[in-house]
């Protein structure tokens, strides 16, 4: 019974720790943001710089050199893509009031048809229900979207930060790697360093391989809508990129606003059966043909415990939570794996 209370003195204070971390994240969600996505840009970025190095490139002037070429790339996102994107959100924003509107107006026309002589009040209060919560969802759609508008334009002060942190991140990458190296037991660490390695390789490939197969869907998702003649395919295309982070559920999110619109648009269920096809085939590419080849090494999660992870994250964090539940389970997996083998244990 002695022996086990230091363990589980351990465990209260690891579990102390980890709970005032959430809510320090919390207190600081603004700050942390900006820090995490400096993080993942560093992190996705690095990749390229220790390319360079290997080819004798010092790590200053790698840097200095991928700046060059983020900074074209940028001078043609702001000056082409940024006024093309605007035109087409300011028609989606305008437009969406209409959209909810008509959807209304065919909701009403299907009340006519469908309510029957008999239950007539029955009828008539479900589909009552069934407007007014249409009602409440687009009007948190048209809130969430002007949020979505103000948020971004809040966001600009972490997109001028944000550079400068990558910078830094980058530069001192070596120098942070050494004094965690200096901290760790003389006894485990190879062990874990071996273990950082390892839980290295499966978060960097899961990040960069998402990043691979999101871009995808939203090209085939935004390249399919538009040849279907869809309203509004490059938000949804985006939304569909988006929607593919989720697993398992994705799918279906990023099928609901495109049918939404068909439906509203040709009022056919033609319509509806075509936007199923296209993406019933582009998420069976996605998960029998671009995940096995862009995912080098499976995450190995447990389907029902990768939801659950994500949806924690998900209400912890929000858009972090979501990008990063499925690579923190799994350093967590590779974690618990290298303990129940003993592997910190061995001198």
């Amino acid at each position: 019974m002695e022996e086990r209370e230091p363990v589980i003195n351990r465990v209260v204070g690891v579990l102390l720790v980890a709970v005032a971390v959430i809510a320090a994240g919390y207190a600081l969600r603004h700050t942390v943001s900006c820090f995490l996505l400096s993080f993942v840009i560093a992190y996705l970025l690095d990749p390229l710089v220790v390319m360079l190095e290997r080819r004798g490139v010092r790590r200053l002037w790698g840097i200095l050199l991928l700046y060059v070429g983020l900074t074209i790339f940028s001078v043609f996102f702001f000056t082409f893509l940024v006024p093309f994107l605007s035109i087409r959100w300011e028609g989606f924003v305008t437009g969406l009031p209409a959209y909810v509107q008509k959807a209304k107006n065919l909701a009403l026309a299907w009340k006519m048809r469908i309510v029957p002589p008999y239950a007539a009040e029955e009828w008539g209060w479900l589909f009552e229900s069934a407007t007014g919560q249409l009602d409440k969802l687009f009007a948190k759609l048209g809130t969430g979207v002007y949020e979505t508008a103000a948020g971004l334009a809040f966001n600009l002060f972490t997109l001028v930060l944000a550079p400068i942190l990558v910078f830094f991140m980058l530069w001192y990458k070596n120098e942070a790697k050494a004094g965690v190296t200096a901290w760790l037991p003389a006894a485990r660490r190879e062990a874990i360093i071996a273990l950082g390695r390892e839980v290295n390789r499966s978060i960097g490939g899961y990040l960069r391989g998402q990043l691979i197969v999101s871009a995808i869907v939203a090209l085939l998702s935004t390249a399919a809508l538009f040849i279907l003649g869809i309203d509004y395919p490059i938000f949804n295309g985006i939304f569909a990129g988006l929607a593919s982070v989720l697993p398992f559920i994705g799918v279906i999110l990023a099928t609901l606003p495109p049918l939404f619109f068909a439906y509203v648009q040709f009022q056919s269920g033609a319509a509806i059966l075509k936007v199923i096809g296209v993406f019933a085939v582009i998420y069976f590419l996605e998960g029998y043909l671009v995940k096995p080849i862009v995912f080098k090494e499976s995450m190995d999660l447990n389907p029902l415990v990768t939801i659950i992870v994500v949806m924690a994250f998900g209400e912890l964090m929000g858009f972090w939570g979501i990008l990063l539940a499925i690579p923190i389970a799994a350093a967590a997996r590779i974690v618990l794996d290298h303990a129940r083998r003993g592997d910190f244990s061995r001198r």
